[in-house]
């Protein structure tokens, strides 16, 4: 199998698949690196249950999927770390807290969610306005109610090169390079090339080119990256975030305080919708909006020390108005035979919160493929 796209989706897809036994080929143009950072790299990485925090989900089907798909993460990155400790992956599980400036009963999309996440089966789910007194939070910042409960955080870095480690000892060949232009076009060639009998496509921004899809836009997001040892501030040790209630689905401001790992703390968040210049810096207006919100929200915030290695990052999230895509390619190659390539992308801001349970949808379309393929 050739899987095209070295991120999150490409990487845990070709991890599932290698378990039931195909040989895999993974082609990307980068991999996870401490310098240049891929999208995965810089995400938020903290697990939610869709639509996440700064998601733009429109399509209600999609949007059950992924529900399921969550939850399969969920499991899996429990299992992870019950397995493994976390020197070898860098997942914890923390408190996940979720703030709204209204009580959650006079928010009907925010109090459905909250419903979903207390029977759904995540550990710790707790719902109350006392939540909100017992928090070093801002008690002047105008939230109201607060619900929380354990979530994976995944220290990105230390992940994706674990998940490249993974994927290469399993037995797949890595290779770097580029796909360009219709995939539909050269699937043949490229089947041959790799002797493959089918193609993942993970490519996430790059299927606009790949897959011909022109739902899928860039949602530029960045985080400033500040050391959390207790010296200069109290140790935040829980994950902090301010729901958009449904008055305010439109802004693309919001507070996301997560601890990354045991000495980094990062603050956000911002989605901004087909922003394609990666051209942010710690004095553009927006980000120092985006610390205010956060020094106001977390009081001793505004003492933190930038993390000395990468005080601020920024990625374009690969997001599709239409939601997530998992699904086979519909369209006929040139001789009307069916196409034997499968799509996984458009997981926006979810990309690991949807990993696992992506990848096993990969796997089952892929098992329908190719029965009866040589």
């Amino acid at each position: 199998i050739l899987v095209i796209g070295g991120g999150v989706t490409g990487l845990t897809t070709a991890w599932a698949l290698l378990d039931v036994g195909y040989n895999v080929t993974v082609v990307s143009e980068q991999w996870a690196n401490p310098k240049e950072r891929i999208t995965s790299q810089i995400a938020g990485a903290l697990w939610e249950w869709p639509p996440a925090v700064c998601g733009r989900h429109t399509d209600l089907v999609s949007l059950e999927h992924s529900k399921g798909w969550a939850m399969t993460s969920y499991r899996l990155f429990e299992r992870l770390m019950d397995m493994l400790p976390v020197e070898d992956h860098g997942v914890r599980m923390r408190l996940a807290n979720f703030f709204f400036d209204r009580p959650l009963e006079n928010l009907p999309d925010q109090y459905q969610k909250m419903k979903e996440i207390e029977h759904c089966g995540v550990a710790g789910f707790k719902h109350g306005a006392k939540l909100v007194k017992q928090h070093a939070v801002n008690q002047k910042a105008g939230v109201v109610d607060s619900y929380r409960h354990l979530a994976p955080v995944v220290d990105t870095d230390h992940y994706m090169y674990w998940l490249r480690d993974v994927v290469s000892q399993k037995g797949a060949t890595l290779v770097t390079g580029r796909v360009s232009g219709d995939l539909l076009a050269q699937e043949d060639a490229l089947l041959k090339n790799y002797g493959a009998v089918a193609i993942v496509n993970a490519t996430g921004l790059s299927a606009i080119e790949l897959a011909g899809d022109e739902t899928v836009y860039p949602l530029r997001g960045a985080l400033i990256r500040v050391v959390n040892d207790g010296k200069r501030f109290p140790k935040v040790t829980e994950a902090l975030a301010v729901g958009i209630d449904d008055a305010h689905k439109g802004e693309q401001e919001l507070v996301f305080i997560v601890p990354r790992n045991d000495k980094t703390l990062i603050l956000g968040g911002i989605a901004q919708p087909r922003e394609w210049n990666l051209d942010l810096s710690l004095e553009s207006p927006e980000i120092v909006r985006m610390r205010e919100r956060c020094n106001y929200f977390v009081p001793g915030l505004e003492n933190a020390e930038y993390d000395p290695d990468a005080p601020f990052v920024q990625g374009n999230r690969p997001t599709r108005s239409e939601n997530v895509r998992v699904e086979r390619e519909m369209r006929l190659k040139r001789d009307g035979s069916s196409s034997h390539i499968i799509h996984s992308y458009g997981q926006g801001g979810s990309g690991f919160s949807l990993s696992f349970g992506c990848a096993g949808e990969v796997l089952t379309l892929l098992q329908e493929l190719t029965v009866g393929v040589a």
